[in-house]
């Protein structure tokens, strides 16, 4: 898998060419996530990934907290062996997000 950065991912947000992931739990997520993201707080199966994400070949990004989160790395692991091919990881996660003063959704919103 491929890292990702910041700007590229917002390139592709953008453009609407990603499925964004994010591996952490649905509190977290519920609380506050990247705009755009989908919450995979668990194992990855077939059915949700292709719920998720129906073309194998289309881009998925996986993140997490930030660098010290590996959870990113596993969840995009689980995408690949199910046979996707371009899976990346923003290893930032929501901690560079917020850095870079973007902002997040969910019921706390920016307020990090």
């Amino acid at each position: 898998m491929d890292r990702i950065t910041r700007e590229d991912l917002r390139a592709l947000l953008e453009r609407g060419a990603v499925t964004l992931v994010e591996a952490l739990s649905a509190a977290a997520y519920g609380a506050e996530h990247i705009p755009g993201a989908v919450n995979v707080p668990g194992e990855v199966t077939t059915p949700l990934a292709t719920a998720l994400a129906p073309n194998t070949a289309g881009t998925v990004v996986v993140y997490c907290s930030g660098p010290a989160c590996g959870r990113s790395k596993v969840t995009a692991a689980a995408f690949e062996r199910l046979g996707y091919t371009d899976v990346r990881v923003y290893p930032g996660g929501k901690l560079d997000w917020v850095q870079a003063g973007l902002p997040l959704a969910g019921t706390r919103g920016a307020a990090v």
